[in-house]
């Protein structure tokens, strides 16, 4: 498959790239990641990153604006998105052939091509694997791509604490970390905390509730993101808060939105991705997401974490 597209690559002259909505490192840096080793191996190609900005990642890149003309005989590369509806800007279906390259499940198989690996621990991890069986080809990797694709790995791993870190996983790092990006600067950027996040946090962790099963949950309303002047999006960082807490099996933030209500699932062992499903979402086995678009719907869906924890 890498063959194949590395086919598709040398075919067009332009290529754009797109990723995730809320992206998370590992979106940025599958996405800047290919682009910059794109730009560097084929300097006479035009190469486009897009979606929207994340003032919290704009150390790994800046989008770009494009017309809608540029897609009419563009190859589009979609990375580390399962659905399309979650690919930032839904304009990647306009393009002339599409590329999804993606380690989430491959619940909805779009794409002329489709290089999906559910063990691979990020889509960055994916590209460096894209770039090592085709160096010999003519594919060039920087300081830059390096670091990007380093960071994104740094992101989906938990800083190589989640399971699915593996020996690849390590040997791909080592392997990035012999280009001379500043390491300190990417750990610094991407784990430093405001004081409302740090005061969030201390709220999910004052209010937190615990079911015998092991099912944990916490709400965070429009009013409590208010109070703590906290955006939607921003509360990805503080998921991981409760992971860390003895008798947790499974726990889940509810985000609520403008029009919906984010439901944030992670799990220490139960397969949770196919709740996810059930509620308009998905992900990994042990961390997904879905969207819910009352507050009544909160009981059912604790209900139904309850009955997974109970055949564990």
């Amino acid at each position: 498959m890498t063959a194949k597209i590395m086919e598709k690559i040398k075919q067009y002259e332009d290529i754009i790239i797109h990723r995730h909505v809320r992206p998370d490192p590992d979106a940025y840096g599958s996405q800047n990641g290919l682009a910059t080793i794109i730009k560097n191996s084929f300097p006479d190609k035009r190469v486009y990153v897009v979606g929207e900005e994340e003032q919290w990642l704009s150390f790994m890149g800046k989008m770009d604006n494009i017309p809608d003309h540029v897609y009419n005989n563009a190859l589009v590369v979609v990375c580390d998105t399962a659905n399309r509806e979650r690919v930032s800007d839904q304009r990647f279906q306009y393009g002339k052939e599409l590329i999804k390259i993606d380690h989430h499940p491959n619940v909805d198989p779009y794409g002329d091509l489709q290089w999906v690996e559910t063990e691979a621990s990020s889509t960055s991890e994916m590209i460096y694997q894209l770039f090592k069986e085709h160096e010999k080809g003519g594919l060039v990797m920087t300081e830059e791509s390096a670091s990007l694709l380093y960071s994104g790995i740094v992101g989906d791993t938990g800083r190589f604490l989640f399971p699915s870190t593996t020996e690849k996983t390590f040997q791909y790092a080592s392997e990035l970390v012999s280009y001379p990006f500043d390491r300190t600067i990417i750990y610094e950027e991407m784990y430093k905390t405001s004081l409302n996040i740090a005061k969030l946090k201390g709220y999910i962790l004052q209010n937190v509730v615990i079911s015998t099963a092991g099912v944990s949950h916490v709400k965070l309303t429009k009013e409590i993101l208010e109070e703590y002047q906290v955006t939607p999006s921003e509360t990805s960082s503080v998921v991981g808060v409760l992971g860390d807490i003895e008798g947790i099996k499974v726990w889940v933030i509810f985000v609520e939105e403008e029009d919906t209500i984010r439901v944030r699932l992670r799990s220490k062992g139960p397969i949770i991705n196919e709740l996810a499903a059930q509620y308009e979402g998905g992900g990994h086995p042990l961390a997904s997401g879905a969207k819910i678009h009352d507050w009544a719907t909160v009981p059912q869906l604790l209900k139904d974490l309850e009955s997974i924890c109970a055949q564990e």
